[in-house]
């Protein structure tokens, strides 16, 4: 889905003023909330373009959208300044982990750093909505199934279960869409989810008692889950050095 900005080196350099600006812009266009999307990496910095845009008339929510897998400790330096946790929690098993993504620690950070992410909505009053739904504070965790891999999808399942029961709502994506490396490839990785497999892994989490399951209706393995990377709304003025924000 994001080869050009995951492996392809395309990118423009931001600092964090200019991320601050950006967010207020978001705001002026009307979106509901400002979605940072696998930024722990720069924690410092996404830390203090949120508190410059929150200082600057900031209002909607932050959403910290992340892969799961971060040191607990960076999870908790940002937990005063994201209003919503939208993590992934993609194995239970270190070995998948190992082969798939070269993170045979996966599975431990991502359950040590949901745990925080759910402490912290907790301590700050629980999970909030507007009144049309949208929401204003909470947990969501995101699970992709992988052909296949349902074992490993449940237990996955159950791990979340354990960890924060009904405090989170639950995503589970059918949308694995096999890039043509993986076609070339074979096995297993070389198709999407079958209905059959996808009910099942959605039967578990029924039986488990999750309140707040999202799913996805047939039709989502497409090419229109790849996104442009073309930096649109990137480039701009920043904000001056007092973190004065211009009209947006």
């Amino acid at each position: 889905q994001n080869h050009e900005i995951s492996s392809g080196g395309f990118g423009l350099p931001v600092t964090a003023p200019r991320l601050a600006e950006m967010m207020l812009e978001l705001q002026a266009q009307g979106a509901l909330n400002v979605n940072l999307v696998t930024p722990l990496h720069f924690a410092p910095h996404v830390r203090e373009a949120v508190l410059l845009a929150r200082g600057a008339g900031l209002e909607v929510p932050v959403v910290c959208n992340t892969s799961g897998y971060e040191l607990p400790e960076v999870v908790r330096a940002l937990a005063d300044v994201v209003d919503v946790w939208l993590t992934d929690f993609k194995y239970a098993s270190p070995a998948l982990a190992a082969e798939l993504s070269r993170a045979r620690d996966y599975p431990s950070l991502a359950a040590a750093s949901l745990a925080v992410m759910v402490d912290a909505v907790r301590a700050a009053g629980g999970r909030a909505c507007a009144p049309d739904g949208a929401m204003l504070r909470g947990v969501v965790v995101r699970h992709l199934v992988l052909p296949e891999h349902l074992d490993d999808s449940c237990a996955v399942l159950d791990r979340v279960w354990d960890i924060a029961g009904n405090d989170v709502d639950l995503s589970v994506m059918n949308q694995y869409t096999p890039n043509e490396a993986c076609r070339r490839a074979g096995g297993a990785l070389a198709r999407g989810v079958t209905d059959e497999e996808y009910e099942l892994v959605l039967c578990h989490a029924d039986d488990l008692g999750f309140e707040r399951i999202w799913w996805q209706e047939g039709g989502t393995v497409s090419e229109s889950f790849v996104p442009a990377f073309d930096a649109t709304g990137v480039e701009g003025p920043e904000l001056g050095a007092a973190g004065a924000a211009p009209e947006v």
